[in-house]
């Protein structure tokens, strides 16, 4: 039996009951591809709905002010996402009429669209012969052929995609590409894959030469950088906070936040009293909320955060209700302060 119909076999009888799975519509299957770009099923798969509720069509999606939908994204991460999707969602419905291409050629030209997207779009949605290769694919291949090109590398993204062509079932690439991607999920996963009950263990090179935890591997490139933040929690005349949007192209981009001073190290109370002072235009008096530094991590980076509360009856620029806090789209290392400090 070929590769590609062990795979379709297996899809038929182990396929998971996933709310997209209902559907071909190319914007629900968007969005799902979206969503789990970064993000695992189980964590997913609410956001999926309560973004098919929300905005129950792209052009819900479109009309909508940014920040309800990175209000929606909160607690997801990587808001590039987020912020792409809605971009593509405008342009889909201003310059196409609302309809979605169905080609990769096209699809790829959208925001936020790579070749994995494209080619997951084309394929489920429109049976295109297109093959798929995402973080579950490139372990299946690796292993299964026994490949220890690094998959992060140029000639491991070209060797890998090459492969998954040239494996590719052409009758039914729809299931297909999501039968590689489940397997990689469910059966063929990072640790502890179910070897003893798998369909390819007569033919998988990793497992006949011991190499599956060694596989597939990849470079590791990112030196994690460290960044000290300091938030300033006003509160004022016990009603009001202050906030401010983030700007630029770096992380948060276009979520709020509490007054920040990011320094290059630990500071003390009387440095970051100092540096209030200066932001606020106020004599900052400050206490903190917990001695030691919350660690938030992301993906290329820790942020070593402190929250610093200052009490004043002293109006300062941006000023909301706090009793409104709820309604602004925010980090969510600034959302789990919120929810755990009595205002």
């Amino acid at each position: 039996m070929l590769f590609s119909h062990k795979i379709l076999h297996w899809y038929a009888q182990n396929k998971r009951t996933l709310p997209w799975r209902t559907t071909r519509n190319p914007y629900n299957i968007w969005l799902s591809e979206v969503i789990l770009q970064q993000t695992k099923v189980a964590q997913g798969t609410p956001y999926y709905l309560k973004f098919t509720d929300t905005f129950p069509t792209i052009q819900d999606l479109a009309s909508a002010p940014q920040e309800k939908v990175l209000k929606l994204w909160q607690g997801l991460g990587y808001y590039s996402r987020a912020r792409n999707l809605h971009e593509a969602a405008k342009f889909i419905v201003s310059n196409l009429d609302g309809k979605f291409p169905e080609s990769y050629k096209e699809l790829i030209k959208l925001k936020g669209i790579g070749d994995y997207t494209a080619s997951a779009i084309a394929s489920i949605c429109f049976n295109a012969q297109e093959a798929v290769v995402d973080g579950n694919v490139y372990r299946v291949l690796s292993r299964y052929f026994g490949v220890d090109i690094p998959i992060n590398s140029t000639e491991g993204v070209k060797y890998f995609k090459k492969l998954a062509v040239e494996l590719l079932d052409k009758e039914n690439t729809r299931d297909y590409n999501q039968g590689i991607m489940e397997f990689g999920a469910i059966q063929c996963t990072p640790k502890n894959p179910d070897c003893i009950s798998c369909p390819l263990k007569n033919s998988c090179v990793a497992l006949e030469k011991n190499m599956v935890s060694g596989l597939p591997i990849k470079i590791k490139k990112t030196k994690i950088k460290k960044r000290y933040f300091n938030y300033i929690i006003p509160i004022i005349k016990d009603s009001f906070t202050v906030l401010n949007q983030r700007t630029g192209k770096g992380i948060w981009q276009g979520l709020w936040q509490f007054p920040l001073i990011e320094l290059a190290k630990e500071a003390s109370l009387n440095e970051v009293e100092k540096e209030a002072t200066a932001l606020l235009n106020i004599n900052a008096s400050l206490h903190v909320y917990k001695d030691v530094a919350i660690v938030h991590k992301l993906s290329h980076q820790h942020l070593y955060t402190k929250f610093w509360i200052l009490e004043t009856t002293q109006e300062i620029d941006n000023m909301v209700k706090i009793e409104e806090l709820e309604k602004y789209p925010v980090p969510v290392l600034i959302a789990d302060f919120i929810k755990t400090y009595k205002f």
